[in-house]
């Protein structure tokens, strides 16, 4: 798989397993790649981070994890959890506020 399809597999991978992002929600999903110059890895993590805690698509919250993280630069999935863990925000504990 080539790197930049990554994120499109992980988008279409959403898809079959119920969570069904439109068209406008994609669309964001790569405007806030873009805006925050983030790498995919991040990107996807912010996608995910936001379904799990907001257990839907919710934009402002995706973009402020974003950039939150590309600001913080985490070298894996392991630190991104822990610098949002540090700002209160838990997959165990799933507040709904913004960071």
């Amino acid at each position: 798989m080539a790197h930049s399809d990554k994120l499109a597999n992980f988008i279409e991978d959403l898809w079959t397993k119920g969570f069904k992002l439109s068209d406008r929600d994609v669309h964001f999903v790569y405007f806030g790649k873009n805006y925050a110059n983030a790498e995919e890895w991040l990107v996807i993590f912010a996608v995910r981070a936001t379904l799990q805690l907001q257990f839907k698509f919710d934009e402002s919250f995706y973009i402020a994890v974003l950039e939150y993280l590309s600001q913080n630069k985490p070298k894996s999935v392991r630190h991104a959890w822990e610098l949002l863990e540090q700002k209160g925000l838990s997959k165990q504990k799933a507040p709904r506020t913004l960071l």
